[in-house]
């Protein structure tokens, strides 16, 4: 099982240890959901993350609000990944929705040729797509190659608590073709109830590691 903790910028990563945090999603904003961290701070936590051996996720999103996104952030987002993966990130995490909120299936192919070699994540973006396609939004990008999924299990971001069955419902359907990981109100006291309840074997969020 994988713990994966959700880190804005560098500041706590030199209290973390591969014991507890296994994986880490840098980013910076976290008030707006997150948004792409620095050459600078990225270039820090590969290094640093790597001697601890942990894994490292890094957020490529231009901005807060929605998930809906113009050429021009679309061509803003590829040079992020190439920078992003260039300076040793293990993964990715993407995300981009039409206006109908299902898989910008058009920004995922330039997300593809920007950088074949990168691992892509697909983010809590995925929450937002309507519980009917979930199922066949995972197949689709499953087809594209993508690693992982984050998810909380409700649009709402409803406790997490009470999205336990409809996540182990995906998590069932995933059938192993890809990771989904479960976050947002993720912590220390649940998270194994979450695991246990799911079948997921990844959990994320500011809460998995008692830093103080």
């Amino acid at each position: 099982m994988i713990k994966e903790y959700c880190a804005e910028n560098y500041t706590q990563l030199p209290l973390l240890n591969q014991k507890e945090i296994q994986r880490v999603e840098l980013c910076d904003n976290l008030a707006q959901g997150g948004t792409t961290p620095s050459y600078g701070v990225i270039k820090a936590a590969a290094d640093l993350l790597h001697e601890k051996g942990i894994q490292l996720a890094t957020m490529i999103r231009p901005r807060g609000g929605d998930y809906c996104y113009s050429p021009d952030e679309i061509e803003i987002m590829c040079e992020d990944i190439k920078h992003a993966h260039y300076l040793k990130s293990d993964y990715l995490v993407v995300g981009a929705l039409t206006k109908d909120n299902e898989v910008d299936q058009n920004a995922i192919k330039h997300f593809l040729k920007a950088e074949p070699k990168a691992k892509l994540v697909f983010h809590m973006a995925f929450d937002l797509i309507p519980i009917h396609k979930q199922k066949s939004a995972i197949d689709l990008l499953v087809d594209f190659g993508f690693k992982r999924i984050l998810l909380n299990g409700s649009i709402d971001r409803h406790d997490v608590m009470e999205n336990l069955s409809h996540l182990k419902s995906l998590n069932d359907y995933s059938d192993g073709r890809i990771e989904l990981m479960v976050g947002g109100g993720v912590n220390l006291t649940n998270y194994q109830e979450i695991v246990n309840k799911t079948g997921v074997a990844a959990v994320h969020g500011t809460k998995l590691v008692n830093l103080n």
